[in-house]
């Protein structure tokens, strides 16, 4: 992990929030990880689409947040000036099709098949599995799933048929690296996504300004209502969205704010030995308990936890 892209040093190292995406910690549900259904080929021109990169000249920006929002224990600040090289990053969140066509290329198994389950937001699921899935003690909206994998998203009998265009989940960071050395790209630093996410603006909160709904409009898929009982879907949705729903940021990345939580190269921390950082917010951040959907925002997981509620895009290097 590069120095630009570290929390300030010398302080006590942040911890991550359980509230965000839960951590593969504690004993497995079962399973032996043989894959319980063919896992799904996408249609062909499918494959091929949000594929689209943009090519970034890098140079320095100021990086963090010390805003009234901003978690002092995530390690957002202080505000610094970071130089970042030429990239070209992807427009879109990796898509349920982009990576069937790797699994059908490469016969990769996540770690969530080999683990036989992954979390699922307990109100996506039926009375019955929500009543048997075992649910962390700080986090009981989250839910043990067996079977619960990037092709079937709430466990056994559902799927992915029509959800092609919206970003993979249940991806572990192993997986995304796995992903990214079949493609000849690599996981952006937390350095490089920011400045990507920014979009050319300087310390703005969100990657389009300072105000979450200019004049009333959703900019981005968050929680609405009260978390996590009530969900108004006031930005059009409960769980993931396309990847290219609503306007692109300066640069013309998409949901670089909400959806889902994005793993990023970097450790959450120096000293961190499985800590990932992650970057983005997710689709159940809410101001009330989680605050992330915020440019300068992060937060982490172990690199082997998967849900419903974390992705990721790559990167090349131009330079």
């Amino acid at each position: 992990m590069s120095c630009a892209a570290s929390p300030a040093a010398g302080g006590a190292q942040p911890t991550p929030p359980a509230c965000c995406a839960p951590a593969r910690s504690g004993g497995d549900t079962g399973e032996d990880g043989a894959r319980q259904t063919a896992a799904p080929s996408p249609p062909g021109p499918l494959r091929d689409a949000h594929r689209a990169r943009v090519a970034l000249p890098g140079g320095s920006f100021r990086m963090g947040g010390e805003d009234a929002d901003a978690n002092p224990g995530d390690g957002e600040g202080p505000v610094r000036e970071v130089t970042v090289g030429a990239f070209a990053i992807d427009a879109h969140a990796v898509t349920v099709a982009r990576f069937a066509a790797f699994v059908d290329a490469t016969g990769h198994r996540t770690e969530a098949e080999s683990f036989g389950w992954s979390y699922v937001f307990a109100s996506f699921l039926p009375g019955r599995l929500r009543r048997i899935s075992p649910r962390p003690e700080a986090t009981p909206w989250w839910c043990g799933v067996r079977g619960a994998a990037w092709y079937a998203p709430e466990g056994p009998g559902s799927g992915v048929e029509d959800r092609w265009d919206h970003p993979v989940t249940h991806v572990t960071w192993g997986d995304a690296a796995a992903f990214c050395a079949w493609e000849g790209s690599r996981l952006p630093t937390e350095a490089e996504w920011e400045y990507a996410a920014r979009g050319g603006l300087d310390q703005a909160r969100y990657p389009w300004g300072d105000e979450l709904t200019p004049g009333g409009e959703h900019r981005c898929n968050i929680w609405q209502g009260s978390f996590p009982f009530r969900n108004t879907r006031e930005d059009g949705y409960a769980g993931t969205a396309p990847v290219d729903t609503y306007a692109p940021n300066g640069f013309g990345l998409y949901n670089t704010a909400g959806n889902v939580w994005e793993w990023s190269a970097d450790r959450w921390h120096p000293d961190s030995t499985d800590l990932r950082a992650m970057r983005g917010g997710s689709y159940l951040c809410h101001e009330s308990y989680c605050n992330r959907y915020r440019v300068a925002a992060r937060t982490a997981n172990t690199a082997d936890s998967s849900s419903g509620n974390v992705g990721f895009r790559t990167v090349r290097d131009t330079a």
